[in-house]
Order: C-alpha cells, then structure tokens, then sequence
C-alpha cells in the first residue's frame, strides 16, 4: 500500500505541471484555512508564493506558522518549497521560516509549477 502524500500549494495563478494531487488556495485567507485543517496532523509539502495577486500576499500564511512554534507546537511539515520570482520576498520567508525551524527549501522558477492555461 502506498501512503499518499499530503501537499498544499498557495499561489495565486500557478499550478503543479505533472497533475499531482495537492490542496491549493489562491489567496492568503484559504491558504490560512487551508493549514488549519492540517493543525496536529502531517504535511509533506507546502509550496509557497511571495505575491498572490493585488496588495495580498504570502505573510498571514507565514504568520501562522511563526505562532505555532512560538507556541512550541509548529506545524509538522515535512518540507516548505518556496517558488516564488519575487527574490527579496522568497528570501525573507526562507529567514523567517528557519529561525522557527522548518526546513524550507528556496525554488525559484521551479519546473514543477507554472500557469496551465494563459500566462498573467
């Protein structure tokens, strides 16, 4: 029997290029309820973009997690992908993230997401 894995992407237009099964939101506020319904259980990966349309962003996600393990219950998450273009942002959120210990790994212009139908 295979486990299947538990992966949630955050990205306003971009999605996995294989079809991969994953949980997405488009916003900051679902990808809050999104990690909600993970609190207390695993999650292999969270991918996340810097910029997710508008004045919206990455950080109520991020301020989330920073609460949980300053709380001293982080989020049990296997690896954090950040794939955002904004360079300045993905740094930011890899520095943040690892000061709270997650293990977080920088990808920007990953080949595994991209826009399926039009590019912005």
């Amino acid at each position: 029997m295979v486990a299947r894995r538990t992966v949630v992407l955050v990205d306003d237009l971009r999605s996995f290029v294989d079809g991969r099964s994953a949980q997405v939101a488009r916003t900051s506020a679902a990808g809050v309820a999104l990690l909600d319904r993970y609190r207390g259980g695993r999650l292999d990966e969270l991918w996340l973009d810097h910029d997710l349309g508008g004045d919206d962003t990455i950080w109520p996600v991020i301020e989330v997690l920073e609460q949980a393990a300053f709380a001293e219950r982080p989020f049990d998450i296997g690896v954090i992908k950040v794939h955002s273009a904004n360079p300045c942002g993905a740094a930011k959120i890899a520095q943040v993230l690892r000061h709270w210990g997650y293990h977080v790994h920088v990808a920007p212009g990953s080949w595994d997401v991209g826009y399926l139908e039009h590019p912005p």
